[in-house]
């Protein structure tokens, strides 16, 4: 009896499992086309997660304001990017997830590939992510094309995922924002960019499930975008089709169902430390909050 009582508890000598994040970022998604969109992968991490299409950011709805209130988890008033020249930005002071990791937990590994310049070099005023990151690759979408730079991106994370030991990673995917600028959001292109999208999902999930510690891993999914698009396929306005974005968190440390109240963009980096087990310091002054952690909400 001691050894079934023993079997069955959590409390047998069992290492716990190692809490991981990987955050993938999917540039330009309106929420009713991802919802029409043959997207298998993501709708099995909705199925096993917490879900939100109904959650916000805020205007202007273009990527550089966007993708700084979710990497950093504070709205533009604080990071001061409020367009996509990210000249005078606050970055010192409200450092993305990954960079606030290095600073507070440095014995962690962190990850990030970026295919959009600013978010990762110099240009235009960056970079968001900072090179204090352990490991980040930068491919130049602008340059290469975005399908030509979201794949190579893609295989430099599963290269990564798979035989390194990340503790936090971020992926970010550009094309889907610009087929929509060229377009429209409305064309079946558009559609289309998002199932590829939805692959590209998919084969990053089979290389953290193909991991050798895998059974010992904590992995928290995150997926969420930085601002949706009209009709015509353009944004920066502050209409509900461009306010509006998903915000989706998976594994076995989520929530399951639908997230209510609404999410807002910049939960996703304190929902990120949170599952790290890093204590949110007040001083850091972050607008966000932890959402759809099964243990805290």
């Amino acid at each position: 009896m001691i050894v079934a009582g023993c079997l069955l508890s959590i409390s047998c000598g069992r290492e716990p499992a190692v809490k991981k994040v990987l955050l993938i970022g999917l540039d330009g998604v309106r929420v009713d086309i991802l919802a029409q969109a043959a997207t298998p992968n993501i709708d099995a991490l909705i199925a096993s997660g917490a879900f939100s299409d109904r959650a916000q950011t805020r205007p202007p709805t273009v990527s550089g304001p966007g993708w700084s209130s979710m990497l950093t988890g504070v709205w533009s008033e604080k990071h001061l990017v409020t367009g996509n020249n990210f000249e005078g930005n606050a970055y010192h002071r409200y450092p993305d997830f990954l960079t606030r990791l290095e600073q507070v937990k440095p014995e962690l590994n962190t990850f990030a590939v970026l295919d959009w310049p600013p978010l990762g070099t110099t240009a235009s005023g960056g970079p968001l992510v900072s090179d204090t990151v352990d490991v980040k690759l930068n491919f130049d979408g602008d340059e290469l094309g975005y399908t030509e730079a979201d794949q190579l991106s893609l295989t430099s994370a599963i290269e990564h995922l798979s035989n390194e030991d990340p503790d936090a990673a971020f992926v970010y995917l550009g094309d889907i924002d610009v087929v929509g600028h060229d377009y429209s959001s409305l064309a079946r292109e558009y559609q289309a960019a998002i199932e590829t999208a939805d692959g590209q999902v998919g084969e990053l999930l089979d290389a953290i499930r193909n991991r050798p510690n895998y059974d010992r891993e904590d992995w928290l999914i995150i997926v969420s975008t930085d601002h949706g698009r009209t009709d015509a396929g353009g944004h920066g306005g502050e209409s509900p089709q461009e306010r509006t974005i998903f915000y989706l968190v998976s594994g076995e440390s989520a929530q399951k169902g639908e997230l209510s109240p609404a999410p807002n963009i910049v939960d996703v980096a304190v929902t990120a430390l949170s599952h790290l087990e890093v204590e949110v310091d007040l001083s850091w002054e972050l607008d966000g909050s932890a959402r759809g952690l099964a243990q805290r909400d």
